[in-house]
């Protein structure tokens, strides 16, 4: 059977056994069950793990004569773990809303060593306890038993958690200015414990965008290009901003680059020119949340200036408060505002359940 077959009849099958309960229903052995509750329970700090535990065992499923311990076509008698990641695994993950790598759960330092995943695997895998989960449970789907149940166990106990992280975002109506900003300012400055919160002032800016692309004068024909994964590289994609807009004959036309909690420099200011000296863009933002590093004002104007006299590109560098504040007073309804940002927290795969649950708690203390 292909594996993308494969995976998806497993995680059908598994759907169905889940249904609305939320315990994992399982014969397995309680040795085996402990460690794969441990890698569950780690699963979004440690997905490269989930992400190796994963390919390995279809692999294993779909070819039991390999021994998946060597995990590289380097290593004697080894298989390309990765490449297998790379080519269903990943794309699996995500396609399901699991913790998923941007790429492959081999592009870790402590899991790409040249050496099999025996028990006395040297990576740096931690805390300790993930990493006896893991070499045990490598062990285990080596010894080609329960292979199903094991797959099954992984499917229940994800889909178990991502079940748990859904949630109703609240869309207030008709908010002042005034109000919003203040809400979005809490959302983007409240205490998380994962990763993710940079993308939130990302996400208000592209959603003031969205209405803005359909009532402004400036942009008619042009077109706002989607938002981009929170992983992606701008040299690699080509893009030159957090937000791209561009012509009809799609070219840039103006852009913005977005940073959380960094004051804008004269130094981030060429550094954006980097990105765009290439390019006939117009305009270029620079927005930031700790606004403008006030003992370099003058230098970053200067800096400006350069830009505009050798490139024609005129280079806004702002705190992205004011900047969203006037914005907001170009729109016509605010609501479509809330609608669109809402919207995009629900969907970006960089957020987690409490940078959801934080945007509700924020609404509920108005």
């Amino acid at each position: 059977m292909e594996p993308t077959q494969f995976l998806e009849k497993a995680y059908a099958e598994s759907m169905e056994l889940v249904g609305s309960n939320d315990a994992i229903k399982s014969d397995l052995q309680e040795s085996v069950k402990a460690h794969l509750f441990e890698i569950l329970n780690r699963s979004e700090s440690a997905k490269a793990v989930l992400t190796v535990i994963f390919t390995s065992l279809v692999y294993k499923t779909l070819n039991p004569n390999q021994d998946i311990r060597n995990h590289q076509t380097s290593i004697p008698n080894g298989y390309s773990g990765r490449t297998f990641d790379s080519k269903y695994i990943t794309p699996f993950l995500k396609q399901v809303k699991f913790p998923a790598m941007a790429e492959s759960g081999w592009l870790t330092r402590s899991l790409e060593q040249k050496v099999p995943y025996d028990l006395n695997y040297s990576g740096a895998i931690k805390p300790n306890s993930l990493k006896t989960a893991f070499l045990e449970t490598i062990d285990f789907i080596e010894k080609g038993a329960d292979l199903d149940e094991i797959l099954s166990f992984l499917f229940q106990g994800l889909i178990i958690q991502r079940n748990a992280q859904q949630i109703d975002l609240a869309k207030p109506l008709n908010l002042p200015i005034a109000t919003i900003v203040e809400l979005l300012t809490k959302h983007f400055e409240a205490k998380y414990s994962s990763e993710g919160a940079s993308r939130l002032p990302v996400l208000a800016l592209y959603a003031a965008y969205q209405c803005l692309i359909n009532e402004i004068q400036r942009f008619d024909g042009k077109m706002l290009l989607p938002i981009e994964s929170h992983t992606s590289a701008d040299s690699r994609s080509g893009r030159i901003g957090d937000i791209d807009i561009v012509d009809e004959k799609n070219r840039a036309f103006e852009a913005v680059e977005v940073k959380h909690g960094i004051a804008i420099t004269a130094q981030l200011v060429r550094d954006a020119f980097e990105k765009f000296k290439t390019t006939q863009v117009s305009r270029y933002y620079l927005l930031s949340t700790a606004n403008i590093d006030s003992f370099q004002k003058t230098e970053i104007d200067q800096e400006i200036d350069r830009i505009k006299n050798i490139h024609g590109c005129h280079v806004i560098a702002n705190g992205l408060t004011h900047s969203l504040k006037y914005y907001l007073r170009l729109l016509s309804d605010t609501s479509e505002f809330i609608e669109n940002y809402v919207n995009l927290i629900e969907n970006d795969t960089a957020l987690k359940y409490e940078h959801k649950k934080a945007w509700n708690a924020i609404i509920s203390q108005m």
